[in-house]
């Protein structure tokens, strides 16, 4: 179960959780009582595994075609689907729970938002298939992990400025690094038929990727500097647009080979929790 999940694999869960923190503190009422943030953190854990699940259900005869998916317990048959889905409305279920358990005043657009997310999360990963930048569709689903937080603690999305630049933010960095994660699948993707931004960008993906991380890195600069966040925030800011750079410059003079993209993957969560970190050290005014 543990593999189905993916929680033997802890930054898949943790770069969703990221852009939730960012929303957090950036929004005015910073920063969250425990009991909201540990609803948003079991939220984005049980949203993350239902995500997981049905990305497996709808690729269990392509994982075991790829180099990198080809152990994954539906793919060999050590799960069946029967039980797949039986666990997929489990999370659902346990998702809907943590969501009627926010406060009241948040919880009806908080809702309305999950119910908007569920279906295109549930269906993100059948756009491997028909659509020729499925990552786009991923950054979009990882984009209610900006507003439903943003909702939860405020109330509303009356977030202005700051809420769409994190919003934007995350959108952007979400399609940078998984374009980067496709392209370890690039190669089985074009043998099996299947689509990925990886593909369809071709030799301009590392300067798309590029532009998307810092397109990210200063949209999130002006939401935190409407916010007012404290200096320190800066010095963090600073770092992290230039080590997301770095990553990519890496890649480029790499051998291209699967553990690269891994590395750049693991580093991109780093990354983000240093800019979350700022803010939660920096202490909105």
């Amino acid at each position: 179960m543990a593999q189905l999940l993916r929680w033997n694999k802890p930054s898949g869960r943790l770069i969703l959780l990221i852009p939730a923190g960012w929303s957090l503190w950036l929004s005015p009422n910073a920063p969250p009582s425990n009991h909201l943030l540990l609803l948003i953190i079991l939220g984005g854990v049980l949203t993350s595994g239902a995500g997981c699940i049905a990305n497996d259900i709808w690729d269990k005869n392509f994982d075991s075609k790829v180099q990198r998916t080809k152990e994954r317990p539906l793919a060999k048959g050590i799960v069946s689907i029967k039980t797949a889905l039986a666990l997929l409305f489990v999370f659902i279920f346990l998702s809907l729970l943590v969501v009627l358990s926010l406060p009241i005043v948040s919880r009806k657009v908080c809702l309305i938002l999950a119910i908007i997310a569920l279906p295109i999360i549930l269906l993100y990963p059948s756009a491997k298939r028909w659509f020729e930048y499925p990552q786009f569709i991923l950054a979009f689903c990882w984009g209610f992990s900006v507003l439903i937080p943003w909702a939860a603690i405020q109330g509303n999305l009356n977030g202005g400025i700051p809420l769409l630049c994190c919003w934007l933010a995350t959108i952007c960095w979400t399609f940078g690094f998984d374009t980067i994660y496709a392209m370890s699948d690039r190669e089985d993707d074009i043998n099996l038929g299947l689509k990925s931004s990886a593909i369809s960008l071709g030799t301009k993906s590392l300067k798309i990727v590029s532009a998307s991380y810092a397109i990210a890195c200063f949209s999130l600069a002006i939401g935190s500097a409407i916010s007012g966040v404290e200096w320190f925030y800066w010095l963090l800011w600073s770092l992290v647009s230039f080590g997301m750079q770095r990553e990519v410059w890496i890649l480029k003079s790499s051998n291209n080979q699967g553990k690269d993209y891994g590395n750049h993957f693991r580093n991109q969560v780093l990354l983000g929790a240093l800019l979350m970190f700022g803010l939660v050290s920096a202490k909105i005014n």
